[in-house]
């Protein structure tokens, strides 16, 4: 997904105005900016990219997570509905709430499925969290009505999922809440950055207060402001927001750039009849940032992953064995290891952990291959690599 691949002058020029202005914070220092505010700037873009009212940058993908769910009252006990195919930053941003994460299962979409989030409403459960992972989404409207009738939040984690869309709506832009990650490998960069966007005027402000120590930002003397309530430090600083803000502008070149690269080789691929790809909802468009199939079973899975590091066909994962993305290898969540006490609470809420299994995610990611599409290939590169891919995967299934 990076952004990084095709750093050019815009970039260097946001960034130099920032030096050569010498602020690097996002707030105060009024008389010394001389009306320079990347922050802000980028804020006004999002708004307009994501078609929504309110955008409040933040450090990182996680701190949105965890900013969006307290911006919306999330907090101790209470249980959040996720998937159990996702970054570790999900769970790990609930859990920093002192709340409860509540995996389920997802479909083949590669998103939750809808109907394991309705098995596992309880009554301490607030949120559901769709991720958006690898560029696509779920099911949409089946999510969002099991959220309606349960009165329960809407939060989408679309951290590796701009520029996608369902419905005509983007990614982000469905739920209650949004949030996106800019990191060093995500489709646009800040270096270090994230977002959460949502409709909502409450949850804007209370996000726009918490994340900055609970400061309340009116008028222009940040040291008279009031703190209505308990607030930490989670600001984005206006040299990474700058790198935004060109990278923001880039956006429908990277995104043209992805599905030119990923239609190559989706065709070339949909040669092989054992090749199936992931569901995408009807109305839904995805990024084009992963290409994701399915092989027929594990074995073959393994077998194709190990031979495509062999022959040099890189950033294809398997996430089945990946110790990032999937619950199989997250034994720090289901032991619990921590520098520090965990609560009672969130110890006996997740208990389940220990014996809970996951077989129809099981026969989703065991079969998967999720394969990065890069924005520097050249055409021949990508059609090259695709003809790479099918010799292989034929030579294996």
């Amino acid at each position: 997904m990076p952004g990084f691949e095709l750093f050019g002058e815009l970039e260097r020029a946001q960034v130099n105005d920032v030096l050569d202005n010498g602020v690097l914070m996002r707030y105060g220092f009024d008389g010394m900016r001389k009306g320079h505010w990347k922050s802000k700037e980028l804020e006004a873009e999002l708004q307009q990219s994501f078609k929504t009212n309110h955008v409040q940058l933040v450090s990182s993908g996680t701190a949105a997570v965890s900013v969006a769910l307290a911006s919306a009252g999330v907090g101790a006990g209470d249980e959040v509905i996720m998937p159990v195919f996702t970054f570790v930053a999900s769970f790990e941003a609930i859990m920093m709430l002192g709340a409860i994460p509540v995996l389920v299962d997802i479909d083949d979409t590669l998103a939750v499925d809808p109907k394991a989030v309705e098995a596992a409403i309880t009554p301490k459960t607030k949120a559901v969290m769709v991720v958006q992972m690898c560029g696509s989404m779920g099911h949409m409207n089946a999510i969002q009505a099991v959220c309606n009738t349960h009165n329960l939040l809407l939060v989408e984690d679309a951290c590796q999922a701009i520029g996608g869309s369902y419905n005509g709506k983007p990614l982000g832009s469905i739920g209650d809440l949004g949030c996106f990650s800019f990191d060093f490998v995500k489709t646009i960069t800040c270096g270090e950055g994230g977002a959460v966007i949502t409709n909502n005027k409450k949850f804007y402000t209370h996000a726009d207060h918490y994340s900055d120590h609970g400061h309340d930002h009116i008028g222009n003397d940040r040291g008279a402001e009031t703190h209505p309530f308990l607030g930490y430090n989670f600001r984005i600083s206006e040299l990474h927001a700058a790198v935004g803000l060109a990278q923001i502008k880039r956006l429908p070149e990277f995104l043209e750039i992805q599905k030119t690269n990923y239609t190559i080789i989706r065709d070339t691929l949909s040669q092989i009849p054992e090749v199936t790809f992931r569901t995408v909802p009807e109305g839904g468009e995805e990024s084009y940032a992963f290409l994701n199939f399915f092989l027929p079973d594990l074995k073959k899975a393994r077998k194709v992953s190990e031979m495509f590091k062999q022959h040099g066909v890189d950033a294809c994962f398997h996430y089945y064995d990946n110790n990032w993305h999937y619950i199989r290898k997250w034994d720090h969540l289901t032991e619990l290891k921590s520098l520090f006490p965990i609560s009672e609470e969130v110890k006996k809420g997740l208990d389940y952990l220990k014996t809970k299994e996951f077989a129809q995610s099981d026969s989703y990611i065991a079969r998967n291959i999720s394969c990065l599409i890069k924005l520097s290939w050249t055409e021949e590169e990508v059609k090259s690599r695709a003809t790479k891919m099918v010799e292989i995967i034929k030579s294996t299934v």
